[in-house]
């Protein structure tokens, strides 16, 4: 299995690949290109949120607990003393880090449901659903976004089962077969509940074929083979 730094330098690299040619043909701007490259980023990373040691979901337990915090502490803070303000971030801090983080891990087994194509294509198209209907982001803009945050997670599995080969006698490990994978029979419920709020959010999701139109459009593309080349290349394959 990949390690951490290569799943973040692996998914960055890609994103920043694939986010900086969509970015030349112009269908996407300045804060989309760096919005595409950190959700490829973070996608990257997100299936390892079922390992209870990962630096992942450390991180983001830290954050989850300061913003839940945070939000106790700005809602209250008209009706509270300093003394109880305080406790109460300490409370809220402590009941996102240590209770909900226990039940969270508890609950879940790495390489998991969480650990699988079906889920993280959940929150990709959710992603999608959420720039568009509710922060009214452009439909090209939301729907790359989620495809960018699908695809980090893809690079993440894909690095997965790439390192479960050992080149060295050219055999399968005993992890083959467990990062990529679309359906578990031992976790059948799990995935029948995956798959239906899937089809649900295909139903509701953005319309898919203008998006579909706008990519396959010759002219961002014809602009993208304009300046492709240092002037010195261009000029030796002229």
């Amino acid at each position: 299995m990949a390690n951490f730094n290569t799943h973040l330098n692996g998914a960055f690299a890609v994103s920043g690949i694939a986010a900086l040619t969509i970015y030349k043909t112009g269908l996407i701007d300045d804060s989309g290109f760096l919005m595409c490259v950190a959700l490829g980023t973070i996608g990257g990373l997100l299936p390892d949120l079922d390992s209870d040691n990962s630096t992942p979901i450390k991180l983001g337990f830290n954050l989850a607990s300061f913003m839940f915090a945070f939000g106790l502490v700005m809602h209250w803070r008209d009706e509270l003393s300093l003394l109880a303000l305080m406790a109460l971030w300490l409370a809220g801090y402590g009941f996102m880090r240590y209770v909900v983080f226990y039940i969270f891990t508890t609950m879940t087994v790495h390489r998991g449901v969480i650990h699988s194509v079906p889920y993280m294509a959940i929150l990709g198209l959710g992603l999608t659903c959420l720039s568009y209907f509710v922060m009214d982001n452009a439909l090209t803009t939301s729907w790359f976004y989620g495809l960018f945050l699908f695809g980090g997670a893809l690079v993440h599995l894909s690095l997965d089962e790439l390192y479960s080969v050992n080149l060295s006698g050219m055999k399968m490990k005993r992890s083959s077969g467990t990062a990529m994978k679309f359906y578990q029979h031992r976790d059948k419920w799990w995935y029948l509940l995956l798959y239906a709020v899937l089809a649900l959010l295909v139903y509701f999701a953005p319309p898919f074929e203008p998006f579909w139109e706008q990519v396959h459009d010759p002219a961002p593309w014809a602009q993208l083979r304009v300046g492709m080349l240092p002037n010195i290349l261009e000029d030796y394959f002229r």
